[in-house]
């Protein structure tokens, strides 16, 4: 297989495993580019890509603009902020203004979940889900299982990987479920139980209310932010008592670690609350793969582009 199943990167579920696959074995091949000293490929030559953000974002945006200039494709950045979206003008109307001006493929981020689907219904463009609402984050749970797939093996059977915390409104973990299942491995959420959505073992996986057991059970945890900003109440906490109570019974600690008896991989999407989450000494240790995450996101990002780039057809 050499060309993805899919036009547009929408989410995890429409990808099969083989698209999965081959999407790694791509950003293989592009991990080796980022690492030399001339970073840049002329692989997306003539092409321009639009990075949309409707929603503030630092890591995604600047790791997909990253990978498409070391791609070399032109890049035409959008925040809504300084926008005519501020004026009324509508989603479809903002994105064919722009694709009117000879863009081949746009990046979104929008707040709203089903903005990208919508988006690819209705304008002639690839589109690539750079994380819509709470719905799916693709291209973070890709980058996340590559970075499971490097440090421990290619090999996903039977590895018990655990997200933890902010289920409920986490893009990230729905993706990441979706992601890990299609990989062949086992995968359990933790969180206090008004952070866990109803329902959510219908999708395969197992709910655990005790960070301690989770610990045990896991190879791999990945701790998610707390997002005030989505609980609908001007970032007050809503859904516990309190940060500091949260981090007394789901913040892992090095203590909480060792505890496990075995050496963890910690994974965080970012950006890291310390001491809420995660502490320091924790983020910092050699089990934490964060900075990898970083890294590998530019490449899986790269992969992901070159492969929908394929389709366009080049005079």
């Amino acid at each position: 297989m050499s060309s993805l199943s899919v036009k547009h990167l929408l989410g995890i579920e429409p990808l099969t495993r083989e698209d999965i696959e081959l999407i790694f074995r791509t950003a293989d091949e592009f991990k080796e580019v980022i690492n030399r000293p001339i970073k840049k490929v002329p692989s997306l030559r003539d092409i321009t890509v639009a990075n949309l953000f409707f929603e503030n974002s630092t890591r995604t945006r600047l790791s997909f603009e990253l990978a498409e200039k070391r791609l070399s494709a032109d890049v035409v950045n959008f925040s809504a902020s300084s926008s005519s979206v501020k004026k009324g003008e509508t989603l479809i109307d903002t994105v064919n203004n722009i694709l009117a001006m000879k863009i081949d493929m746009v990046v979104m981020r929008h707040p709203d979940p089903g903005a990208a689907l919508f988006l690819s219904e209705n304008v002639n463009t690839i589109i690539v889900n750079a994380g819509d609402g709470t719905h799916e984050h693709p291209t973070q749970a890709l980058l996340d299982a590559y970075s499971i797939r490097e440090r421990l093996d290619e090999d996903f059977t039977d590895r018990r990987v655990a997200i933890i915390g902010d289920i409920l409104h986490s893009r990230v973990a729905l993706s990441n479920i979706h992601c890990l299942l299609k990989l062949g491995a086992e995968v359990q959420v933790c969180g206090p139980p008004t952070l866990i959505p109803k329902h959510i073992e219908s999708m395969g996986v197992s709910i655990s209310y005790s960070l301690e057991e989770t610990l045990m059970w896991a190879d791999v945890v990945n701790m998610l932010r707390i997002q005030l900003e989505r609980q609908g109440d001007g970032n007050v906490v809503k859904y516990f008592p309190s940060l500091r109570e949260y981090s007394m019974k789901y913040g892992l600690t090095a203590e909480k670690l060792a505890g496990a008896g075995k050496p963890l991989v910690v994974m965080h999407p970012g950006p890291i609350n310390r001491g809420v989450e995660v502490t320091s000494e924790v983020a910092d240790s050699n089990q934490a793969i964060i900075l990898d995450q970083v890294e590998n996101g530019v490449a899986v990002r790269m992969a992901v582009l070159y492969l929908l780039a394929s389709q366009i057809e080049r005079n």
